[in-house]
């Protein structure tokens, strides 16, 4: 049964204007498979799979410049056309540079990623694209395929982990997986008010790991290898399963962050999401 994940609007909205930070690194373009490229800066990172009459993009920027400047970096790759988008969730970073696409593209993500989109909108539009870049087909089951372009995808949702519409794109053929933000470099960063889970986290990670591939695309930062998505799971089940020890032991979240530590503290840089340490404490408590 899915479960459909209610997000306070003013709360998403929030959110996702913070994800619209300014970003002002300048966009490169790395190959990664003779038909698949990575366009770093800008805001996320983004795929570009080259297809038969059409180029596949994977996220879409942080702005309407960036996403004027990667549909440029596109044009230097390739004279196709972009013909659709793929979302991996609905972070502004993410998908705001679908603002400068073409009309009537089809642009595809999970049906939550979706509905966070709208509730954005409804709140005012800050943090989505125009609502003529909405989703246009949404995925729905834990696997689904599909093919673009002679180009063919796997898109997976094992659960709500960095926000309750994530999606995990995996090109099964190049044997290379893009992971969104739900791979991380320290801690998770979890959107609770997205809907988002450290079980579902812990889920998405280790169906990832499962994937028949040793080249993950991260939603940003460098490439990573299985072994660097196997040892973070490893870290971050371990490190989970002490919180909710301790707080079965009725320990304050002070003692058990300065038991496991509380990396961002605070959520850091400013983020409107607890940390990793307090989100699964208020999991485990309902505080």
């Amino acid at each position: 049964m899915r479960r459909t994940w209610m997000i306070p609007v003013a709360m998403l909205a929030s959110t996702l204007a913070f994800a619209q930070g300014k970003n002002d690194a300048a966009l490169a373009t790395s190959q990664l498979k003779p038909n698949v490229y990575l366009v770093t800066g800008g805001g996320g990172n983004s795929g570009v799979i080259v297809g038969e009459k059409g180029v596949i993009v994977i996220d879409a920027k942080i702005s309407a410049e960036s996403g004027k400047e990667l549909l440029a970096s596109i044009a230097k790759i390739t004279p196709k056309p972009v013909t659709a988008v793929i979302l991996t969730h609905s972070d502004g970073d993410h998908i705001n540079g679908l603002a400068s696409f073409p009309a009537g593209i089809q642009i595809i993500a999970h049906e939550n990623n979706k509905k966070e989109q709208e509730a954005a909108l409804a709140a005012g539009g800050r943090g989505a694209p125009p609502a003529g870049h909405l989703p246009t087909r949404v995925l729905t089951q834990t696997k689904e395929a599909f093919e673009i372009e002679g180009v063919k995808f796997e898109g997976y949702h094992w659960g709500p982990g960095h926000t309750s519409g994530d999606l995990a794109i995996y090109m099964p053929a190049e044997k290379l997986v893009f992971t969104g933000d739900v791979t991380a470099v320290v801690d998770p960063r979890i959107h609770n008010e997205k809907g988002g889970t450290s079980a579902g986290w812990l889920a998405m990670t280790k169906g990832m790991a499962e994937l028949d591939s040793d080249q993950y695309v991260p939603g940003h930062g460098n490439l990573l290898k299985k072994a660097d998505i196997q040892k973070k799971l490893a870290e971050i089940t371990a490190k989970r399963a002490k919180i909710i020890e301790l707080a079965g032991q009725g320990k304050s979240l002070e003692e058990i962050k300065a038991t496991v530590g509380d990396d961002p503290p605070g959520g850091g840089r400013g983020a409107p999401f607890p940390s990793f340490t307090e989100l699964v404490y208020q999991e485990t408590t309902k505080k």
